[in-house]
């Protein structure tokens, strides 16, 4: 079900793109007929996700596409607000290779490849970095990080991932508690900083510093420079938590660190002092998964406000200077919310696609996304990551080896394309060149 309207100024513009995105060639795959079969948005749900109200034509209203040069760290920038960018009206496959080790039943891919200065670096399950080049897909270097025996035990390489820095260096973060600064020329390794603790998630620069969080939910601040630690803030323990860990968003001389206890805080970049806190967790979930009060999903920093999204059941946008919440909407996901103008865009918990207002948290449409690989059996559980906003089209991509281009206008699924191999990391976009890592580490450029 979708509701919302469409903006007209731009609607034949998305519909024509759409249509070369999911046309014959693009990832090598003939045209396919939209989305056949039903659709089933939830199992059992108490409340199905419904617009708020009736959406108005032209109401949801977006900003030209811009031109994109990098990708810098997970999420884009550090604020992880990445807005509407281009891309050509016809993407075709420009390259495919192979980054190493992917996802299996012990190893899972949990970063998304970053871009800077003409080259895309990519860590593998093993935590095996490598530097290709944006244009041609060729293999400029690689290096291995571990550096003792203890560090290839099962469980050390999970995790992680990496950020391109402005002073020319890639910094990596891994399983096995180092945060690794790397020259992105070479690979040459510049230091190397032990904290003690396993780290999930990818790391976010700000300010001469490196920000990371580890899975016992501490916040550490190193000095870009040379490793030194600068502060360390530490929020509740969690014995639960979802595999992965969002990277803190950094703007304004504030990190917005989510941890997987629902705790949210604003710290301060120079210090680590809290500016405030919140928890972002609810109670009316009923089910297992939906007690973990885990936020998975990067947060978004965009004007003076901050969006996050709990795997629980809330979403919720807060004031940036007083930590206030000015809205929040009974939803819950583990993906990073996209925003763009006044709208936000959002792959909730029940594989729902769903678009809110930035205003005010009304739900402006709902489009329900393919749940099992088997829906009559409810068998063979879909994930899907995103969304993306290039060029009027939605992005998101499935587990099912689908990727999919969605109307931001309306919801609409304007095309389809199967994928060589399921895709749970979401894509990445720069230089006129989308970016998808596949499950099994295989990395393939459009443009």
């Amino acid at each position: 079900m979708t509701n919302g309207g469409m903006g007209r100024g731009r609607a034949g513009l998305a519909i024509g793109l759409v249509a070369a995105l999911a046309g014959c060639g693009w990832i090598g795959a003939e045209t396919q007929d939209p989305l056949p079969g039903t659709r089933i948005s939830v199992l059992e749900r108490e409340v199905r996700l419904s617009p708020t109200v009736a959406g108005e034509a032209g109401e949801i209203r977006l900003p030209a596409p811009a031109p994109n040069d990098d990708w810098p760290m997970a999420g884009g920038y550090a604020n992880h607000a990445m807005h509407h960018m281009s891309l050509g009206e016809a993407p075709a496959l420009a390259w495919r290779t192979d980054i190493g080790t992917g996802s299996g039943s012990r190893d899972a891919l949990l970063a998304e490849p970053v871009i800077g200065g003409g080259r895309i670096y990519t860590i593998d399950a093993e935590a095996e970095v490598r530097a290709y080049d944006l244009a041609t897909g060729d293999l400029l270097w690689s290096v291995w990080l571990p550096d003792r025996a203890r560090e290839e035990d099962d469980g050390y390489l999970l995790g992680g991932g990496l950020a391109f820095g402005a002073d020319g260096r890639l910094y990596a973060t891994t399983g096995f508690a180092k945060v690794i600064a790397l020259d992105a020329a070479s690979g040459q390794e510049i230091w190397r900083e032990e904290v003690g603790v396993p780290i999930r998630a990818a790391p976010t620069l700000n300010s001469g510093r490196v920000f990371v969080v580890t899975v016992d939910n501490q916040t550490i601040a190193l000095a870009a420079q040379d490793g030194r630690k600068l502060w360390t803030h530490a929020g509740s323990p969690e014995v639960a938590s979802l595999l992965g860990t969002p990277a803190p968003a950094v703007d304004q001389g504030a990190v917005i660190v989510a941890y997987s206890s629902g705790e949210l805080y604003a710290l301060r970049v120079e210090t680590g002092a809290v500016l405030w806190q919140d928890s972002v967790t609810t109670v009316r979930r009923t089910d297992a998964a939906g007690n973990l009060r885990d936020i998975r999903a990067r947060p978004v920093m965009a004007g003076n406000r901050v969006y996050v999204v709990g795997h629980s059941g809330l979403m919720t946008a807060i004031d940036l200077a007083t930590g206030e919440r000015i809205w929040q909407a009974e939803l819950g996901g583990v993906h990073q919310p996209w925003i763009a103008g006044r709208t936000l865009y959002v792959i909730t918990a029940e594989a729902d696609l769903v678009a809110v207002s930035a205003d005010d948290g009304r739900i402006l449409w709902v489009t329900p996304l393919q749940r099992w690989e088997d829906p009559d059996d409810k068998e063979g559980p879909i994930t899907w990551g995103g969304p993306l906003l290039a060029s009027d089209r939605l992005i998101v991509t499935g587990s099912n080896e689908e990727i999919l281009a969605v109307s931001p206008y309306d919801g609409r699924v304007l095309g389809y394309v199967e994928a060589p191999a399921g895709i749970t990391l979401p894509p990445v976009l720069a230089a006129d060149t989308l970016l998808i890592l596949t499950d099994n580490g295989d990395l393939i450029a459009y443009r």
